[in-house]
């Protein structure tokens, strides 16, 4: 009998102690990952913070940065459209932005110089490999998968 209580109590203290901790979680995930946002925040998506990042990044003039902004918000203003879109498919939908991306991704490229090209490159190819991967970090780290056996 002493032990069937002693289970409850300790079963009851687990359940306790575990709910705040899952609702705290919870609650983070939340504030880390507004709803249709996909994990990734407001900002990533924002062509003024995306054309300001890739000006650090690739060291822009003030004209090709002027011009790099342009490309990203018609960009944006394309894919709004066809995310509002539900005639079609969700695969033609998909392709469509796909061509939308790599159309402007042309037509940034075809601004920058030699120097820049090749940072550009560099910048799409982390950018796939992190696609390819899930969005995992680099092996080691916490967002990396456990090891497989």
């Amino acid at each position: 009998m002493i032990k069937h209580c002693l289970l409850a109590l300790m079963l009851a203290g687990l359940v306790y102690a575990v709910t705040p901790v899952a609702s705290a979680q919870d609650a983070n995930e939340q504030q880390s990952a507004p709803s249709g946002q996909h994990g990734y925040g407001h900002n990533h998506f924002d062509p003024e913070k995306r054309a300001a990042m890739l000006t650090k990044q690739l060291n822009l003039s003030a004209d090709q940065k002027a011009k790099v902004t342009d490309i990203l918000k018609s960009e944006q203003s394309q894919m709004e459209s066809l995310r509002s879109d539900t005639s079609g498919s969700q695969e033609d939908r998909r392709s469509k932005m796909m061509e939308i991306h790599k159309s402007s991704n042309e037509q940034i490229r075809a601004l920058l110089d030699p120097d820049q090209q090749k940072k550009w490159e560099e910048i799409q190819s982390k950018q796939m490999e992190h696609y390819h991967h899930g969005g995992q970090g680099p092996a080691g780290t916490p967002n990396s998968p456990p090891p497989q056996q």
